[in-house]
């Protein structure tokens, strides 16, 4: 196990009814002006937007409030937010969503106190040193952006999807009812599940040895989420799987599964190239570039594929060499996101063979990976992989 530190100071709310303790966690966490960031209509329709607004009016808090984020959030609604917060002097975010909601407020979070721009952060040019407090009332269990330190942007002028890790982007508190997730649609719910499934094997596969610890804490997070998932596609008011898929989100990217050990993150790269020019959902995009990325890669580290086929999918052994084991997990695995109704192949969500170059050219830095390094060439494999 390699050296780490590992903070998540982030109070969790779990429950029925938590939304309606906002305003006072506000207060708790030293705000008192107050943007809330939603996307579309269905906070609105839901009534929850105006269970948040009555819970910070009666502990007193003023604030403003945001619409309009959408998935693959854009810059544009943080430059709004930035000015917002600083022509009315407000002193806290607090989105109301899922990934997109928290992510587009921790970059405003970043950028209200900087005096540059706030794509100077995302791009790679500058660190933040301070930023606005936050916290968030979530209703789609995917991203884990409730309690990880990430967030992700897309400029719209170039499509370029980018990443920012920073402990400032640690949420004060996250409110979290699996209640608010029944009436997400099957899709976006899909979509979740295969995003968190994600978070957690960009961990897993890893060259560091002797962690036979976070190992096993991944596996039974994989097969919590696989015996959840479907339970929660099929009843929408089944408030257990509910309930497991949203703790399980936040822990897939708390990083508590990835301390100690090096991670990958070359399928979470290359899927943002593919959301950013097709501006398809992140869980589709990873839907299609995990299993592809794993039949290109696998060899590395037979054993390792071996131990995920047979601990999280029950693969059988007898009579099969390694490779057969290795490659009937991964067979496994791209089942199941099917099952689940998500996409197979680079042409389902709107990707043509003729731009894999660019694709591959595009990803940040030239260079992707850590479990095996992907240079545009071994990019392109893993895509024309998903074709």
């Amino acid at each position: 196990m390699l050296n780490f530190e590992f903070c998540s100071p982030t109070k969790f709310v779990f429950g029925r009814d938590t939304q309606k303790q906002v305003g006072g966690l506000v207060r708790q966490a030293g705000g008192t002006r107050a943007l809330v960031v939603y996307g579309g209509g269905s906070v609105v329709r839901s009534g929850l937007l105006a269970q948040v607004l009555a819970s910070l009016d009666e502990a007193g808090i003023a604030h403003m409030e945001m619409g309009g984020v959408v998935p693959n959030p854009r810059d544009d609604l943080v430059y709004e937010g930035i000015r917002l917060c600083r022509e009315n002097n407000l002193d806290f975010l607090l989105p109301v969503g899922g990934g997109s909601a928290i992510d587009t407020a921790k970059a405003i979070a970043d950028g209200v106190p900087y005096d540059g721009d706030f794509w100077d952060f995302y791009s790679g040019k500058a660190t933040p040193e301070r930023a606005l407090p936050h916290g968030c009332v979530l209703t789609i269990p995917a991203a884990g952006s409730e309690g990880s330190n990430s967030s992700v942007i897309t400029k719209a002028d170039g499509s370029l999807k980018r990443g920012l890790s920073s402990e400032l982007h640690r949420p004060r508190f996250a409110v979290m009812n699996p209640e608010l997730t029944f009436t997400l649609p099957r899709y976006q719910l899909a979509c979740g599940i295969t995003d968190m499934m994600a978070h957690i094997m960009e961990r897993y596969f890893t060259n560091t040895k002797d962690v036979a610890l976070t190992d096993r804490l991944a596996e039974a997070l994989l097969q919590s989420i696989i015996e959840a998932g479907p339970k929660a596609i099929a009843d929408s008011t089944d408030y257990e799987s509910h309930a497991t898929l949203m703790w399980a989100g936040m822990l897939a990217h708390n990083n508590s599964v990835g301390v100690g050990r090096e991670q990958d993150w070359g399928s979470h790269q290359i899927g943002h190239e593919l959301s950013a020019k097709y501006d398809c959902a992140h869980g589709a995009s990873l839907a299609v570039v995990f299993p592809a990325w794993m039949k290109t890669v696998y060899r590395h580290d037979v054993a390792r594929f071996v131990q995920f086929a047979t601990r999280v999918w029950g693969v059988e052994t007898a009579g099969k060499s390694d490779e057969q084991v290795a490659l009937e997990g991964i067979a496994a695995m791209q089942a199941f996101f099917v099952s689940l109704g998500m996409p197979a192949t680079l042409a389902e969500v709107g990707g043509r063979e003729e731009d894999i170059p660019a694709l591959a050219a595009n990803v940040v830095g030239g260079k992707t990976g850590h479990f095996v390094e992907l240079l545009p060439p071994q990019i392109e494999e893993v895509l024309r992989a998903a074709c």
